[in-house]
């Protein structure tokens, strides 16, 4: 009813009045929309892209971290059960009513089955409370506020937390992920918050998830339909134009809904995958910012990195390698044809000497994340848990199993890995201003006369006012637990602050690479245009020469000064891939496709 009464009190504003229940009080200012009833919310592109289905079927062991990339990009998706995850879960379900309802003797007490939450754990729910109680328990905890989640994340959530009933030890129905699925298939998606989880599972948000799929009283959802404008309004009115019917929450599994931190997991996968390319985009900066200065090859020596035996520092090496192949600048020859005096160079700077080793490090935390969602996506991370004894026999344990520890401090570590790119590519941008530093290169990179144009020494300023951002948002989240409830929860992972502070670098960096990338193409030209010996000009390495044709065909050189807001702006979108992921083609050394992600995929295949 909320989006009738805006409507209605739309029209009499635009009449000259104003509904009497809309009407800000005297003398305050109208309250703003918020997550609260629906209003101005965008989860999703205001109009989806059509494309192939991606199909997925979960049995609780085998979601790819691959898959879960597809889920996030897909437009479409079709995700069920497997039929054996069904029978599993179905049989772990009735073993366990029967205990937790059997007469004599008396049931085991249950968290979240028999008893209640939290500091009030101690206190007895009966068997006809327990419809109840699963309704209060996901209004009473979907407490939190804006801003609100990507809508991809939100899917991936609605699909990780799926699969990690599909194994059977939360008790649950399987119509219970089997609903999670059909908002998923049927484009729906819960308006999630981020603000409120305290990564000691993700209570707040997938109570709003849980609300969203039992049709309860205030939750938002979006639809979503390819080639449709996407709609955001009241739960049970999306519900009802998806075609879907709410779950009935039956005993033990409101608490399965919001134990365990999915949505950080779901984030992290969307960091993970963000931020491998910006690791490929890094290295491919850096290597054009080695052409551009004419840098020393002998950094990149296989020698002293099969020394050091990092196998991620020996690859980065061999990817920077494989970038600058066949280049003619980072020779002697084209360093005295620019510059005469650039003669005794002997090495360059650590910043240059040392990159390698610094983007392996990134490399490592890329792998790491790796490792820990496989294992998170295919675990059953809920308090409690069901087990068979040696004699087949169903027990209840009550435990930890979703603490978000591992993955926030693996979020932290992701966050400084990155960070410090960030501060190298700033660096190595700072050194292309400096005709010194960068041996030779007119000041400020100025294309024309330097003085009476000033070059590009203001967008190297936009990256260098990043880095202090992003220093300050890499600090580790996870060592500033605070306690909460009571006492019973006295200490929390922070998990999804990690999350928040990682996604808010993760933009900044775009920018910072963007600057390096625009910036060393033009050192690149310079170069070209300060030779006038006569001869040909210097070639570019294979992967290099790729780089400077991708930059170029979206953006000129910098000849006379020009406001280079829109050229940023170009050189972050070639970054982000979003709508064009020729540049990482270029990076990668891989054919362009029209859109990559949106591929046929099977996460588990028909046994």
């Amino acid at each position: 009813m909320s989006v009738y009464r805006g409507l209605i009190g739309c029209v009499l504003l635009m009449a000259g009045g104003a509904s009497p229940a809309l009407a800000a009080p005297s003398g305050a200012a109208a309250r703003p929309s918020s997550i609260a009833d629906c209003r101005d919310l965008r989860i999703d592109p205001p109009r989806v892209a059509d494309g192939p289905v991606v199909s997925l079927r979960l049995d609780g062991g085998n979601l790819t971290v691959e898959d879960a990339f597809a889920v996030l990009t897909a437009p479409r998706l079709r995700v069920r059960l497997d039929p054996e995850a069904v029978r599993t879960m179905r049989r772990y379900r009735e073993d366990a009513v029967a205990l937790v309802t059997r007469q004599d003797p008396p049931p085991p007490r249950v968290y979240g089955w028999n008893q209640a939450l939290g500091p009030l754990k101690d206190r007895s729910i009966g068997v006809e409370e327990s419809a109840e109680f699963q309704r209060r328990i996901l209004a009473s905890h979907g407490v939190a506020t804006e801003p609100v989640l990507d809508g991809a994340i939100t899917r991936l959530a609605l699909v990780i937390r799926a699969n990690q009933m599909a194994r059977g030890h939360m008790g649950v129905r399987p119509e219970l992920p089997r609903k999670l699925l059909e908002l998923v298939n049927k484009g729906v998606t819960p308006v999630l918050p981020q603000v409120g989880s305290l990564g000691s599972g993700d209570l707040q948000p997938m109570a709003v998830a849980g609300l969203v799929a039992t049709g309860g009283a205030g939750a938002c959802a979006g639809l979503s339909r390819p080639g449709q404008a996407t709609l955001v309004a009241p739960a049970g009115e999306i519900l009802r134009e998806a075609g879907i019917a709410p779950l009935e929450l039956e005993m033990g599994e409101a608490l399965p809904i919001v134990s365990g931190s999915t949505v950080v997991a779901a984030g992290h996968v969307a960091a993970l995958r963000r931020a491998e390319a910006q690791a490929d985009h890094a290295e491919g900066a850096f290597a054009l910012f080695m052409e551009a200065t004419r840098a020393e090859a002998g950094s990149l020596d296989p020698r002293t990195h099969a020394e050091r035996g990092i196998p991620e520092e020996e690859r980065v090496a061999a990817r920077l390698r494989a970038l600058v192949r066949g280049s003619a600048f980072m020779t002697g020859r084209t360093r005295v044809r620019f510059n005469p005096d650039d003669t005794d160079r002997i090495q360059d700077a650590v910043s240059v000497r040392a990159a390698p080793h610094i983007l392996a490090s990134l490399r490592q935390n890329l792998a790491h994340s790796r490792q820990v969602l496989r294992q998170e996506m295919n675990a059953s991370t809920s308090n409690p848990l069901l087990f068979r004894d040696g004699d087949g026999q169903v027990e209840f344990v009550m435990g930890g199993n979703w603490d978000g520890a591992v993955m926030g401090h693996n979020l932290d570590a992701l966050n400084a890995g990155l960070a410090d790119v960030g501060v190298l590519s700033q660096e190595l941008s700072a050194r292309l201003l400096s005709s010194r530093w960068s041996y030779g290169l007119p000041a400020n990179l100025a294309g024309g006369p330097v003085g009476l144009n000033s070059g590009m020494v203001q967008l190297q300023t936009v990256a260098t006012a990043l880095i202090p951002e992003m220093q300050v948002r890499a600090f580790p989240s996870g060592t500033l637990s605070r306690p909460a409830k009571d006492g019973q929860e006295d200490h929390n992972s922070m998990a999804m602050a990690s999350l928040r502070n990682l996604l808010a670098n993760q933009e900044r960096l775009d920018t910072v690479l963007a600057v390096l990338y625009m910036m060393s193409a033009q050192g690149v030209d310079l170069v070209v245009r300060g030779i006038d010996d006569g001869a040909p000009p210097p070639r570019l390495g294979d992967g290099t020469g790729r780089l400077q044709a991708v930059i170029r065909s979206r953006i000129a050189e910098l000849e006379n000064d020009r406001n280079l807001t829109g050229d940023l702006q170009e050189m972050i979108v070639l970054v982000n891939g979003r709508g064009d992921d020729r540049l990482r083609q270029a990076v990668r050394g891989t054919p362009t496709t029209p859109n990559p992600a949106l591929t046929q995929t099977t996460a588990t295949p028909a046994r």
